[in-house]
């Protein structure tokens, strides 16, 4: 099976289309082969200059290194493991090739070309023969709604005997203007959403992959249900847990996503699933890092608030319930995530969402228009910006906006060990770049706090433990007037 990804470079832009080798961690110039769990892998160039550059996966399969992977509930002597579409056809096998052999570019990480793997380009996706069961118009139901022109041709069943009809294959073609990232991410869900079935046996860790390959796009995607189903090959309790837990990004009722199972039985009751929180379960540790950071906004009197790497806005959501915060804005870089955010806005009464506007920008870019507030807030947003990328983060925020408080949210390494299943050296989301103890933290927040002319303090948030201290670590910034904080406080001591 084949997928290329072609890049051209637009008129009067800085880089060269040969960049995406640089995105995809690939040389142009030669072959590079990589063994894969049920055949090879290889990639090569079929073109590239500076103008324009193609890209392309090669995945040959060995039927009978698949036929000894076959899934859980195949049986032993199945025909259907020896006469399949598996070799030729995309499918999951090709998208757990696109994890292997390009999964920096999939979790958008490239430290020579770094403001390019954050930029939209101008690419073109290829693959001759698709799965695609329910019949071209699907493949234009899942890939349109994330920006994409779809063409989606039916292959013919046999071009010998065209009375035959169509296959349920088609070639697909998408052009459109995206991050790469973003695009090997719609890839790695959706050709296995199209086929309709995986070559391995799903458990509950799939879930998390879902959710975390399409946590930028999935929630807000108007198939998202279907694709959910599909993904989970219809494993009716993963469905539901998926369903569940996507109504939650998206601030969605359950029943809105098919996350309810409604039955009636013999005596006409509903035995509607129940979906409804545990009064006795303690609140996730995302609803007490926003409290904390709500109650420190408080505490500073900020009322003009920046909310950089807002993502799809579930702290603006509880921003603008409270009235003293009467200027509210939004930044991300992620198209996707304001128009999440957006949607959850639309909802909110005329009064409360006035007071918010979202932008696009990157937070590593100095922007004018956010100079002057009373406070910003980077929650979880740092450990997701590559290192060598820190230093203009905090030239942005602290040297160019300055505002009067920053609040810096971030997990605490340390933690991680009481974590049931986090191996050494993991880091809790795939796409963070570093994750500090809180040493490692307080050295970096002294450091910015001494060159911008802030004040810093530290705290808990979330679960505490004696020896590793809380899940999540976070730094208050108050900006110098002269005098500092503690200062303040001092004086305020010894007044009484």
């Amino acid at each position: 099976m084949l997928l290329t990804i072609s890049c051209t470079r637009p008129e009067g832009a800085a880089w060269a289309a040969t960049d995406l080798g640089f995105l995809l961690h690939k040389n142009p110039s030669r072959i590079q082969t990589f063994d894969q769990s049920y055949g090879v892998a290889q990639v090569f160039y079929p073109e590239a200059d500076e103008e324009r550059c193609t890209a392309a996966l090669l995945l040959e399969i060995d039927p009978v290194r698949l036929v000894r992977g076959k899934s859980r509930n195949t049986t032993e002597f199945s025909l259907g493991q020896y006469v399949n579409d598996r070799p030729y056809a995309a499918s999951s096998l090709l998208a757990v090739a696109i994890s292997t052999v390009f999964g920096s570019a999939l979790h958008g990480r490239c430290a020579q070309r770094p403001e390019l793997a954050g930029t939209a380009l101008p690419l073109r996706i290829e693959l001759p023969a698709v799965p695609c069961k329910g019949g071209p118009e699907y493949a234009e139901r899942v890939f349109a709604p994330l920006g994409w022109t779809v063409t989606a041709t039916p292959l013919p069943l046999d071009p010998a005997f065209p009375e035959w009809g169509d296959s349920h294959y088609v070639r697909l073609e998408l052009t459109g203007t995206l991050r790469l990232a973003d695009a090997l991410s719609h890839l790695y869900v959706l050709l296995p959403v199209l086929d309709g079935s995986k070559h391995y046996w799903l458990d509950a860790t799939e879930i998390d992959k879902l959710l975390r390959m399409g946590e930028s796009w999935l929630p807000g995607h108007p198939e998202r249900a279907w694709i959910t189903q599909r993904y989970l090959a219809r494993r009716h309790s993963l469905v539901q847990v998926a369903l569940a837990r996507l109504a939650e990004l998206d601030d969605a009722e359950p029943e809105e996503l098919g996350a309810v199972d409604d039955t009636v039985d013999e005596a006409g009751e509903s035995t509607t699933a129940a979906t409804e929180p545990d009064p006795g379960k303690p609140p996730s540790l995302a609803v007490l890092r926003r409290a904390a950071v709500l109650g420190a906004l408080r505490a500073v009197g900020a009322s003009r608030v920046l909310d950089l790497g807002c993502g799809p806005g579930a702290l603006l959501r509880e921003l603008v319930t409270d009235r003293s915060f009467n200027e509210i804005v939004g930044v991300d870089v992620s198209v996707m995530s304001l128009r999440i955010a957006q949607r959850r806005l639309r909802r909110l009464p005329v009064w409360q969402a006035e007071r918010v506007t979202l932008r696009q920008g990157a937070l590593t870019y100095t922007d004018a228009s956010l100079q002057g507030y009373d406070a910003a807030v980077l929650m979880e947003v740092i450990e997701h910006v590559d290192a060598n990328r820190l230093g203009a983060l905090e030239q942005s925020v602290f040297g160019s906006a300055a505002p009067g408080a920053v609040l810096v949210t971030t997990p605490n390494s340390e933690y991680n060990a009481l974590y049931e299943g986090m191996t050494p050296g993991t880091f809790r989301h795939h796409d963070h770049r570093f994750e500090w103890s809180r040493a490692e933290f307080a050295d970096w927040a002294h450091r910015v706090a001494e060159r911008y002319g802030y004040a810093v303090r530290f705290e808990p948030v979330g679960p505490e433990d004696a020896e590793r201290g809380a899940s999540t670590q976070m730094a208050v910034f108050t900006k110098h007037n002269g005098i500092t904080t503690e200062q303040n406080d001092s004086d305020e001591k010894g007044a009484a």
